[in-house]
């Protein structure tokens, strides 16, 4: 069996996974673990199922209205979630926001609006019911596999 793993870095982000064969496809979604720990363990986990394994993982950076405390967590996030990745020997893609979500079609231009769009959109694609927390990495993984199965 195959996976794709989708990951929204953010602390309120989420990580989910497709495990897919011929005939099947199961999906499996978490919000974002607390710690280290709880992230690689998670990680092994999925390995562990599923040898052949990729990762989509958003590509983001801060912004200039980030305060500087925030900015440094997320990106410290970030740059974990790479090292778990690489450590546990997941093959791994960057793939910016607006490329994830140009995939799924026009969006509402209101954040709140396009967040709830992609929320109903995650759980049609994966019969899981998408959280804010889940929903972007539900999307990512959802990419991914359409990436790799074209």
């Amino acid at each position: 069996m195959n996976s794709i793993i989708g990951i929204d870095p953010g602390k309120g982000g989420g990580v989910a996974i497709v495990y897919f064969g011929k005939k099947t496809k199961k999906w499996v979604a978490h919000k974002c673990p607390k710690t280290i720990k709880e992230m690689v363990v998670l990680l092994k986990m999925f390995k562990h199922a599923s040898p052949n394994t990729k990762c989509f993982i958003e590509s983001v950076h801060a912004f200039p209205t980030d305060g500087r405390s925030s900015a440094f967590k997320f990106g410290m996030n970030y740059g974990i979630w790479q090292g778990i990745l690489s450590a546990v020997g997941i093959e791994t893609e960057f793939v910016t926001p607006q490329k994830w979500q140009k995939h799924f079609g026009d969006l509402p231009k209101n954040k709140q609006d396009r967040k709830n769009k992609l929320k109903e959109i995650a759980s049609k694609k994966s019969k899981l019911k998408a959280t804010l927390s889940t929903a972007d990495a539900i999307l990512i993984a959802v990419y991914g596999y359409d990436y790799e199965n074209l």
